[in-house]
């Protein structure tokens, strides 16, 4: 059993906690899985590099861009660290979507026409779409698990779908929409019969539970540092065997050496970071995970089911309302999407911002498990380290209030 989490000590660290919003009302903040808060550790680490350390990394000999690269290249290392890799196979993007969209385009030269490229139905558009405009550059064939009515993944087809002409699948490790945690080593494994390469979309877990690369056997690793309480503009790529992959931006930075007709390539990592990079995101990523290495994963995980666990416990109790996910606590995270009938996700999202509690609504980039479901749209609570027992009952309150101005006048 790991600490319990001292909320109150925690809120303290996040200065958008001091604000109000509405009228006054305090900022219940319920939309982690669209963007994370910051704490001031990484809001100051982010500003002391432009007050004192501003510079092009790598190639300055003046003491300014030696400070900015050894800043950097430490964050890089502390990534590195924080999911069990080493430095020289983390990529710095601007994003997981560009991380993601870097894999597929890079395998365009490998992947060809017969080859099979394997999906969910549960997937963010950013692990569909680029798998999608692989298959059609190559002619490759894409295919796709189903998800159940519980939102789970069925593999009981499992070798139906992953084929021995299988190169690479393409999974969520934790669905932003259902909250669903995926069999990642049932997949893995099956993928390793055939030959196949697995890539794990991990924006909704490596922010909320202990993820270990080494330990998960995949080939490459992506996510987002926005979601994971870091800036803005700054991605991650892990990738076993970056060395294999060619680069997928040119320009500088990224090269050996270059002639009037031709170019070689830096090794990786350095060969997909071309130009000058987002330096001052990446410190501040660096930043993000020892604050939450200091709060402990385990840690936080557990406290993200707790309050799962209260809140499925509210949603159950009002009539009329369906949550979209596992309603157990079996390999769930803290997302729990749900609907309400006769109330419009959007109407609803906005009825609570009105109390002070912030939602997402929609289809949450997702819209093949959105068709899936037969729905267009959802009301979406993410759940994170900061959140307490008194943001969920915010919540329920909100949801009872809404239903009785929609529905009972």
């Amino acid at each position: 059993m790991s600490k319990a989490l001292d909320v109150v000590a925690i809120k303290k660290d996040f200065p958008i906690f001091e604000r109000t919003i509405r009228d006054g009302q305090r900022l219940v903040y319920l939309d982690s899985g669209a963007t994370s808060q910051k704490p001031n550790s990484v809001i100051d680490s982010e500003l002391n590099f432009y007050r004192t350390s501003n510079a092009a990394v790598h190639r300055g000999a003046h003491q300014l861009a030696e400070e900015a690269t050894e800043g950097f290249e430490n964050a890089r290392s502390i990534v590195a660290e924080f999911i069990g890799a080493s430095s020289d196979q983390i990529v710095f993007t601007k994003s997981a979507t560009e991380s993601i969209n870097l894999v597929a385009y890079s395998l365009t030269e490998k992947i060809k026409s017969g080859d099979r490229i394997v999906v969910s139905e549960m997937e963010h558009h950013a692990n569909l779409i680029p798998w999608q405009q692989l298959a059609k550059r190559t002619g490759a064939e894409l295919a796709w698990f189903e998800v159940t009515p519980e939102g789970r993944l069925d593999l009981s087809n499992i070798d139906s779908v992953i084929t021995s002409n299988t190169a690479i699948v393409a999974i969520t490790h934790q669905s932003n929409v259902l909250g669903t945690i995926n069999p990642i080593e049932s997949i893995v494994k099956r993928a390793q019969s055939v030959g196949a390469e697995v890539l794990i979309d991990a924006c909704q877990s490596v922010p909320h539970m202990a993820v270990d690369v080494q330990k998960l056997g995949v080939d490459y690793l992506a996510f987002s540092g926005h979601k994971a309480l870091g800036p803005t503009g700054v991605g991650v790529l892990w990738g076993k065997n970056l060395e294999a992959l060619p680069p997928f931006l040119f320009g500088g930075s990224m090269i050996e050496n270059v002639t009037m007709t031709d170019a070689t390539w830096a090794p990786a990592p350095k060969k997909f970071e071309a130009g000058v990079p987002n330096m001052a995101q990446a410190i501040g990523l660096g930043a993000a995970m020892q604050y939450l290495t200091n709060i402990g994963l385990n840690s936080i995980h557990e406290h993200e089911l707790y309050l799962a666990k209260a809140l499925l416990a509210g949603l159950e109790d009002i009539k009329d309302l369906k949550v979209f996910g596992p309603t157990d606590l079996v390999d769930r995270g803290g997302t729990i999407s749900f609907t309400v009938d006769g109330i419009h996700p959007h109407d609803l999202g906005q009825y609570l911002d009105a109390k002070g509690v912030a939602v997402r609504t929609g289809h949450h980039c997702a819209w093949p498990l959105a068709r899936k479901f037969k729905i267009q749209a959802t009301t979406r609570a993410s759940l994170y380290l900061y959140n307490d027992l008194s943001d969920v009952d915010a919540l329920l309150s909100g949801i009872h209030d809404a239903k009785k101005f929609f529905l009972e006048r």
